[in-house]
């Protein structure tokens, strides 16, 4: 038996051994090698992609498909570029009359030359991409396009605009594969005015996208996508040691410096660490989205007048963050305190435990978390364990998977000779939209042997937490704010010192709460467990152990069982076929 009462040092990311990190001046410094540092898979990628005898003219890298990741991405190309920017690439048009001429072009003034620059577009569309054919009073012009303003350097291309616009995916990707710029028309209906010579054409193309669009590009370009370069911008970095925790940092005052935004005192680190790590749901990983980076400190600038935002500006933010985002969050906190949904915060009940649930509404901005109530009854039955989401069509496959697993560990732990003499029903009460997931597996298998024992559960308690078929607590999602959301109907109701939470022990290093809740901790006024398996938890909800010496849950439901099934025959069958029974006797 495995139970850890954490303490508050487990509650967020640990960071007292890195206040002299935080102090060092050299952290604003910029470091020229921090790219390749951060992102190593990117950055020989994207040297194999710039090598003269590369292998693809197409690199795909999956990345967010934003402004900020496409700046990002020009810059380190033209870092790692060797070009001074005197070469001419491209050619000269003349037009005489109805008469097109082409000829190489001599200097950067000739109207289709270019210096092999990197260009980045995060949505064209025909004309801005290939350029076009314009007659006016009889005279013709020819305009450039991007094509032609990166001839002989690198263009790069958000996925999403290519897959939106199949043609001129298809018109891009052959004129890149046959180094060969050819005039058309785009509208089939009105051939070009006059007859323009094709113009030579070295491009390498950029394609950045996000999964979904880089699957529909293998989907519909499965040749190319597996010939093509590939490689991910890693939105997160893994903190090993303090030399990976220092590159973070100066990547922050990299998007900082970027983006014209303060930087942050020593003692703002810990507090920005906190809130990256439930960014990442890790407490030992922390986020490189530039994104996400220059949102804290965007929102945190008007707090201060100085050029560095310190611990309380920053926890300021983030308060009066979590305030106006919060309406909906406190509105369902009214239904639990109003008694509009039933949710027990102290006292015990026979088959009724508190789960937690994270609920996400589209167009809300985070999820929150919110205690369910899950009940079980039991009655004398043929062994049937009912489903009652399934049954109404509420449940997903991942909560019938889940079901499964608690009612296979059930009955392997049973070990009867004979079908289980009682059935039982299961639900979410006051749910009234689709149930899936399995996080509340285990919290559902402690009410099923609280109802089959007949003994009670204390509702001080909430769980979360997914079961094996072999009863070991397994890791879920959302964590920090299913504790929450149990914590601010505790703390609303009053902190007793008796409520608390439990949790798979693997979800430890996930755990990045408020600072309430680990100050709640701190003082012995809430609590939360860790455990390893179904064992653990039973011992915290019923005061009961599950098994071993003296009186146990298991020892408890098998004496019931052999109770039930040494009634009289005259009992198993309900009124009508009484007569069955007088028979039998017979």
């Amino acid at each position: 038996m495995t139970i850890n009462t954490l303490s508050r040092r487990f509650l967020a990311p640990a960071t007292e051994a890195f206040q002299a990190l935080f102090a060092q001046p050299e952290l604003a410094s910029e470091n020229e090698t921090l790219f390749s540092e951060l992102q190593a898979r990117l950055q020989y990628a994207l040297e194999q992609f710039l090598h003269p005898q590369g292998i693809s003219p197409f690199l795909l890298v999956k990345a967010p498909e934003e402004k900020e990741y496409l700046q990002l991405l020009t810059q380190t190309i033209d870092t790692l570029r060797d070009n001074d920017g005197s070469a001419v690439t491209g050619v000269s048009y003349q037009v005489n009359g109805s008469k097109v001429s082409m000829t190489p072009a001599q200097s950067l003034d000739d109207n289709f030359a270019s210096n092999s620059p990197v260009i980045f577009a995060d949505w064209v569309e025909a004309e801005q991409l290939f350029g076009c054919v314009r007659q006016f009073n009889g005279e013709i012009s020819l305009q450039p396009g991007l094509v032609h303003q990166a001839n002989g350097g690198i263009l790069i291309l958000s996925l999403r605009t290519l897959m939106a616009q199949p043609l001129l995916w298809m018109r891009l990707k052959n004129q890149v594969m046959q180094q060969r710029f050819d005039w058309l028309t785009f509208d089939d209906a009105r051939p070009l005015p006059v007859s323009i010579p094709s113009m030579p054409l070295t491009l390498k193309v950029v394609l950045m996208g996000d999964r979904d669009s880089l699957a529909d590009l293998q989907e519909m370009e499965p040749e190319l996508a597996e010939t093509s370069l590939y490689s991910e911008f890693e939105d997160n970095l893994q903190i090993a040691d303090e030399e990976t925790l220092k590159q973070w940092c100066q990547w922050v005052w990299s998007v900082a410096r970027e983006k014209s935004l303060p930087g942050l005192t020593p003692d703002a680190w810990p507090l920005l660490m906190q809130e990256g790590a439930r960014d990442t749901g890790d407490q030992e990983i922390m986020p490189l989205c530039p994104l996400w980076i220059a949102r804290q400190l965007r929102e945190a600038a008007p707090f201060t007048e100085s050029d560095r935002i310190d611990a309380e500006q920053l926890k300021t933010m983030l308060m009066q963050r979590q305030w106006r985002e919060g309406f909906l969050a406190e509105r369902m906190q009214d239904e639990i305190l109003l008694e509009q949904i039933l949710i027990e915060t102290e006292g015990e009940c026979i088959g009724q435990i508190n789960a937690l649930s994270v609920i996400d509404f589209p167009g809300h901005p985070r999820p929150f978390g919110e205690p369910s109530r899950i009940s079980c009854v039991v009655h004398v039955g043929d062994g049937e364990f009912i489903d009652v989401e399934r049954k109404a069509e509420l449940g997903g496959n991942l909560h019938a998977k889940g079901m499964m697993l608690m009612q296979a560990f059930l009955m392997a732990e049973l070990d009867l000779d004979q079908q289980l003499p009682f059935s039982a029903s299961l639900t979410f009460e006051q749910s009234y939209s689709e149930v899936d997931g399995d996080s509340a597996s285990m919290a559902e298998l402690c009410a099923l042997i609280s109802a089959l024992a007949n003994v009670p559960i204390n509702q001080s308690i909430a769980m979360t937490g997914s079961v094996d078929q072999f009863g070991r607590a397994q890791p879920i999602g959302g964590l920090n704010e299913k504790i929450e959301g149990f914590f601010a109907i505790c703390a609303q109701r009053g902190l007793t010192g008796k409520q608390g939470v439990i949790i798979p022990s693997a979800n430890v290093r996930h755990l990045s709460l408020a600072t309430e809740v680990q100050e709640a901790v701190e003082a012995g006024e809430f609590s939360i467990w860790a455990i390893d398996d179904i064992g653990d938890a039973l011992p915290l909800l019923t005061q009961l152990n599950w098994d071993g010496e003296g009186q146990t849950l298991l020892q408890t439901i098998q004496e019931r069982i052999a109770q039930a099934t040494q009634q009289e025959p005259r009992y198993r069958y309900p009124w009508p076929l009484r007569w069955l029974n007088r028979s039998q006797s017979n």
